[in-house]
């Protein structure tokens, strides 16, 4: 893999960790639990650092780090305002596209994690995979007991 695959692969990392760092502050505004809203304060916070450090591996590689989340990331941001203004903003319903994101994520880092990248992203990918792996299943039990709880 040649340094600009490399930097590409970043790149989109980077863009995925920006969409779950908006979409956890957009659903952290619009949940009614303190709880939730400080879960999705903590796993935007978490989106954060981890763009931080893929921005400052890319910059290592001589690159131009992304500052941006993506086009589906935006049109899933809008998504999940539609479906809040629909169900009144509940708290499952902003879990559900929380989730959705997640699983998003979850998969990005995945085929990332398989590409012939260098040891030491490599390392940092596969650490940061298991990091979305549990902000996945976090929301994913606190998905379930919104639905129990109906």
């Amino acid at each position: 893999m040649d340094n600009k695959d490399v930097i590409d692969e970043l790149n989109t990392l980077i863009e995925t960790c920006k969409d779950g760092e908006y979409g956890f502050l957009s659903c952290a505004e619009h949940v009614k639990s303190a709880s939730l809203r400080e879960v999705f304060a903590q796993r935007a916070a978490d989106c954060r650092q981890a763009c931080s450090e893929l921005q400052q591996i890319v910059r290592q590689h001589g690159g131009t780090p992304e500052d941006e989340g993506s086009t589906s990331g935006a049109m899933h941001r809008g998504w999940v305002a539609v479906k809040g203004t629909l169900t009144g903003y509940s708290d499952k319903a902003m879990l559900e596209e929380c989730e959705r994101g997640e699983d998003t994520a979850v998969a990005r880092y995945r085929k990332a994690a398989q590409k012939p990248l260098p040891a030491g992203v490599v390392d940092v990918v596969q650490r940061q995979l298991a990091g979305a792996l549990r902000n996945h299943d976090q929301i994913r039990l606190l998905r379930d007991q919104a639905r129990n709880a109906e």
